[in-house]
């Protein structure tokens, strides 16, 4: 596969979700090769951070606690990431930035990997474009519903590679799950109906569902979440065969307080949306069900799942923790954003909180520094990482 030439005690496991596959090196190759890396005991996280004003554009190492420059790229409205690569976007494209860090995940055991940051290039489908990635292709979906598809091993060879178009116009960011591709064609109404289409962009299946009004997905190991209008649609595969299931919120919810956007840690089932202005939804999918916490103003939430926090920026500038299961707060910290941010709908950059399996980390673009919490010891903070520059814009890669 594209990511690593592992040894055959690993080829042949079947992954999930957001596990990384595969295949079997040459003979002679060391267990865990992979080449122009290092494989690592620990996980290497680290940050990718851009400032749209100034364009001014890092990559924090965790682990040393040292930054790499990475070329200048303003004007940028928002930036992701797939575990490796962080996708800026601007009017002008979407700027491609290898973090340098990686994981293998088999399911009984991960792989973590260290390689050399740099710029990969900028591919089409600027702001407002959706782009997921699993560990063969990439899919990149414009604001107008055009999605092209670009093959894995370029991006990691260091080139963007030649893009194959997916036909059709679709209503969500089309997701790449279980060596197939998953897009929502546009219906009536704004309803929409799953297709699967093979990576080869041919339609293979349509679950017998539909979407209406979708915002928002994530990958979980469930499945892929889609966020609809009365709740979320969960499309799983089993054997080649993909099924549809509906979660409804179980109440009317109004449009100004459903979930538009997801957040959680990489391989959890758990998930978490602003609910409107005061509270978080928080999604179970391994449960089915939503859970609405009451909260204050809501600027940023996430959490680690698993029996872990709920963990929301409010309007104070402090990090608090909720349990999930009762709702109540547990836990906070003292005021950590130098300036706290007015809600605005213009698509302001507002501050966020990634969430690992030991940390999470709020950026403060005002106080130029980054917050390391420890969310498993009261949301003590670990380090305040002082950066020189405004993380207006943060991810987490090496997950």
């Amino acid at each position: 596969m594209a990511l690593a030439l592992l040894a055959t005690s690993c080829a042949g496991q079947d992954g999930d979700a957001s596990a990384r596959k595969a295949s079997a090196p040459a003979s002679g190759t060391p267990h865990g090769y992979v080449e122009g890396a290092q494989e690592a005991a620990e996980q290497q996280s680290r940050l990718l951070l851009n400032d749209p004003g100034t364009g001014d554009t890092r990559v924090l190492d965790l682990i040393t606690g040292k930054t790499h420059e990475v070329p200048r790229t303003t004007g940028a409205s928002g930036l992701t990431t797939d575990g490796r690569f962080g996708y800026l976007h601007a009017a002008g494209g979407t700027r491609v930035i290898d973090g340098g860090a990686w994981m293998v995940d088999h399911g009984d055991h991960v792989h973590y990997y260290r390689a050399a940051i740099r710029d990969v290039g900028r591919i089409p489908g600027g702001t407002g474009a959706g782009v997921r990635s699993d560990a063969a292709v990439t899919a990149v979906t414009a604001e107008d519903g055009r999605a092209a598809v670009y093959r894995r091993a370029a991006l990691e060879n260091g080139e963007v590679g030649v893009s194959r178009s997916l036909s059709g116009v679709h209503a969500s960011a089309v997701v790449p799950y279980a060596e197939h591709l998953l897009s929502l064609t546009g219906g009536p109404g704004g309803s929409t109906k799953v297709v699967v289409h093979d990576r080869e962009g041919k339609r293979v299946a349509s679950p017998d569902a539909g979407c209406e009004d979708p915002r928002g997905d994530a990958v979980t190991r469930r499945g892929v979440v889609f966020g609809c209008a009365d709740g979320a649609l969960l499309i799983s595969e089993d054997d080649g065969t993909f099924a549809a299931e509906e979660i409804p919120y179980g109440a009317d919810v109004p449009a100004r307080e459903r979930a538009l956007s997801f957040s959680h840690r990489a391989g959890s089932d758990t998930l978490t949306a602003p609910a409107g202005d005061r509270a978080v939804w928080v999604l179970d999918v391994t449960e089915r069900a939503w859970t609405r916490v009451e909260t204050g103003p809501v600027l940023a939430a996430n959490t680690a799942g698993e029996g872990a926090p709920l963990l929301v920026v409010e309007d104070d500038g402090a990090l608090h923790g909720y349990d999930i299961a009762t709702g109540k707060r547990v836990s906070g910290t003292e005021r950590l954003l130098t300036v706290v941010p007015e809600a605005r709908a213009d698509g302001t950059p507002g501050p966020v909180v990634e969430v690992d399996r030991s940390r999470a980390y709020l950026n403060d673009p005002a106080g130029s520094r980054v917050h390391e919490i420890d969310y498993n010891d009261n949301l003590r903070v670990a380090r305040t990482l002082d950066l020189g520059m405004k993380p207006a814009l943060m991810v987490e890669t090496g997950r």
